[in-house]
């Protein structure tokens, strides 16, 4: 049984470092590759010292790597399912929304944007 509880502690550690609106969509940012802190910062409109705060806390956790050129930093994803596993969660998400055909359409259409981003 200590597996499970060795396990369930991880998880549950990395629920915690997802579980702000902004380090989802960083993440969902760096599907596709590698990304620069000034184009995260204009893609996502947030200040830039925010996204940094946010990418030190998922680097911290080893869910983003860094790679430095100059004075760029440029941020990837150390395992790029995580992205899939986030955009997996939207099922559940619009299975809560029974009688919200408006929040349903934003899930759909969140979904759409995601999902191309992967491919792009």
């Amino acid at each position: 049984m200590p597996s499970r509880i060795i396990v369930a502690r991880e998880l549950a550690e990395i629920y915690k470092v997802l579980s702000h609106p902004d380090r989802i969509r960083l993440i969902e940012e760096l599907r596709a590759g590698e990304v620069d802190v000034n184009t995260l910062h204009e893609r996502l409109d947030l200040p830039a010292s925010r996204v940094s705060q946010h990418l030190a806390l998922l680097r911290i956790h080893r869910l983003v790597e860094e790679r430095r050129e100059g004075r760029h930093v440029f941020y990837h994803l150390t395992q790029p399912a995580l992205a899939d596993w986030i955009v997996g969660g939207l099922t559940f998400i619009e299975g809560r929304m029974v009688d919200q055909s408006d929040h349903r359409r934003d899930v759909v259409e969140v979904r759409k944007l995601w999902s191309t981003d992967a491919s792009a």
